[in-house]
């Protein structure tokens, strides 16, 4: 790890001294094609050669609108070498939703993966004044008159035929300073217009070198890349980190095809939120309950056996004696063969975004995959605390990257509570937002999350809500809803729960089944349904989902705990508008969503007190 390294553009060229055959490797014809060091090199060099012969200069605003893919790496390195600070775009986003930010960013030039995310700057590119060249990545340049729209093959020829200037392109990167403005990251957005974080090289570079401190060493590994790049947990730690150590970063097609891409790629570290380890966590529990008796009795024996030997692995022990024995009898028999389906090599998994179940944390750890959880946010480029090995806490996302920052705490408690962080990876401020920049860092130059936390008598930080997510009830009563919607989602038929009761007098949920299990519990009861619609409707499965969910309220006080459910036949996503592109609940949209079925809840019940 070299410290030396203050800008993503020396990060970029310390990385490529790796001289890796597979630096980067993506899917093409059902294979994976390998990009080297010096294959990648040589293209970001001759993408910056072609920019900068194009009139690009230092602090000329640039967007990216594109899945995961390596030219969305190589384009990201060529601007940042170039100084040209980039404004990523979610390619789930509408075409409304991409051009306000290609508006609000000014940017000149936008990269484009296909027609399909074209077409979004086409739609609105006569309400966009800044913007003026579009690339094409993949497919075929439509003639659009009065665009000018160029494609990737035509940018790299023309940085080809400038080859004999290609040591330029390193001298450009050595004039970026850390305090250069990297990349503007808009945030998700989920209750205003997004505001667009400016991240400088110098906050990112910090939490680069601070992350690989709380990580095991790395060394010749290979990532499995799923989540955006426009997300910034997956830009720092699996694109910037993950290149600089020398680590092969493999390009899932898809979320979707991420468990067969596993199985492809078998990769040895996994970075992920939450949602994604749940669904394997859930997997897993259903695939046991519908098998015979003894895989049945053979899995809960070893997962009864984990559970003891977790807490010792969360502290950097082994079991030994007796209990060692049966537990690695528990691995050959039970864990390998639910690790095998991951690749069978992970060492380790990261996971950020969100808060993990504890549950699901224990499941991994008890198969021989840990998760280390890490918390942060956009404006903090992203992680602020991090568990280690020997130290990891269940429920708690790690001690603070570091003690103190310029003579202050790194992270401090509020007195409401709220999570404050001052140091070198705290952003430079929202892009044309001073009264938002004013109001999120303050006079001593604490961030303010947005965040409720506390602090356990190890250090370790642990996330109890969203300040400005508290559910208040009519009653005044007030509800931290991510914990319980935790606690909900751990059972085998519930897959997302969404907590409501904010200026109401009581707390309901809505429900999206687990449908694995469901419909298989609907075949033993030989229920009569054409499709996920009917089969909710059906008064025994709204007792079936109930039973469940009086099992949580048992663990909670009476205010907290739910009184009437909703459940809903579809998933709540990023496509449907219910999920931001990071995967968080939008809880406005979602009660605007259903907002006929959460009325009909609170009539039937007019005139009742809420309970104390």
């Amino acid at each position: 790890m070299n410290e030396s390294v203050t800008s993503i553009a020396e990060l970029f060229y310390a990385a490529m001294e790796h001289s890796l055959p597979d630096a980067l490797a993506y899917k093409k014809d059902g294979c994976y094609v390998p990009i080297s060091s010096k294959e990648l090199l040589a293209s970001v060099e001759r993408l910056a050669l072609a920019m900068h012969d194009r009139g690009l200069r230092p602090g000329t605003n640039v967007a990216i609108l594109a899945e995961n893919c390596p030219e969305w790496a190589m384009t990201d390195y060529a601007c940042a070498i170039l100084g040209l600070p980039t404004a990523t775009v979610y390619a789930t986003l509408i075409a409304s939703q991409a051009a306000f930010i290609l508006d609000n960013s000014k940017s000149r030039w936008v990269f484009c993966s296909n027609q399909a995310q074209l077409d979004k700057v086409l739609e609105f590119w006569s309400s966009l004044p800044n913007l003026e060249v579009a690339v094409l990545l993949h497919g075929q340049v439509p003639a659009v008159e009065g665009r000018q729209i160029l494609s990737w093959s035509q940018l790299m020829d023309e940085g080809l035929a400038q080859e004999a200037r290609r040591p330029l392109v390193s001298q450009w990167g050595r004039e970026r300073r850390p305090e250069d403005l990297l990349t503007l990251i808009y945030t998700s957005g989920t209750t205003a217009d997004p505001k667009g974080a400016m991240l400088s090289h110098g906050n990112i570079v910090s939490n680069v070198h601070a992350t690989l401190k709380a990580l095991p060493r790395l060394a010749k590994d290979r990532c499995l890349s799923f989540l955006p790049l426009t997300h910034i947990f997956e830009r720092m730690a699996g694109h910037y980190v993950m290149l600089h150590m020398g680590t092969s970063i493999y390009y899932a097609e898809s979320v979707n095809s991420v468990p067969a891409n596993l199985l492809e790629v078998r990769p040895t570290i996994l970075i992920s939120v939450p949602r994604i380890y749940e669904k394997i966590f859930a997997k897993v529990m259903d695939g046991v309950a519908g098998s015979g008796w003894p895989k049945h009795q053979l899995f809960h024996w070893a997962y009864r056996l984990g559970q003891r030997v977790v807490p010792l692995l969360y502290d950097g022990k082994k079991p030994t004696g007796w209990l060692g024995f049966r537990f690695a009898l528990a691995n050959a028999l039970v864990f390998s063969k639910i690790k095998a389906r991951t690749g069978g090599r992970i060492r380790f998994a990261v996971s950020g975004g969100a808060p993990l179940m504890p549950k699901v944390m224990e499941f991994f750890w008890a198969i021989g995959l840990p998760i280390l959880e890490g918390y942060g946010l956009t404006e903090t480029s992203p992680v602020i605390t991090a568990n280690r090995l020997g130290m990891v806490g269940p429920g708690t996302v790690g001690t603070p990257l570091y003690d103190t920052w310029e003579g202050k705490p790194f992270v401090k408690i509020a007195e409401d509570g709220e999570i404050l962080c001052h140091g070198p990876n705290v952003m430079l401020g929202y892009w044309a937002n001073e009264a938002a920049t004013k109001e999120a860092i303050d006079a001593d130059g604490y961030f303010h999350t947005g965040d409720i936390g506390e602090f356990d008598s190890r250090g370790r930080l642990k996330i109890t809500d969203r300040k400005k997510e508290l559910i208040i009830t009519s009653g005044g009563k007030k509800i931290a809803p991510q914990p319980i919607e935790n606690a909900l989602k751990t059972d085998k038929y519930v897959s997302q729960a969404v907590l409501i009761g904010d200026k109401r007098n009581f707390i309901s949920a809505l429900v999206v089944p687990n449908f694995d299990s469901l419909e298989r519990w609907a075949g033993y009861k030989h229920l009569h349904y054409a499709n996920r619609r009917e089969l909710v409707e059906q008064p025994i499965v709204m007792a079936k989902l109930m039973s469940r969910i009086e099992k949580v309220n048992a663990t909670l006080s009476n205010y907290e705990r739910i009184k009437k459910i909703v459940i809903v036949p579809d998933e709540l996503t990023v496509e449907n508008g219910a999920l931001t592109p990071s995967l968080k609940i939008k809880r406005r949209i979602v009660n605007h969503m259903y907002d006929g079925l959460i009325q009909g809840l609170y009539e039937v019940h007019k005139g009742e007190s809420e309970a104390h």
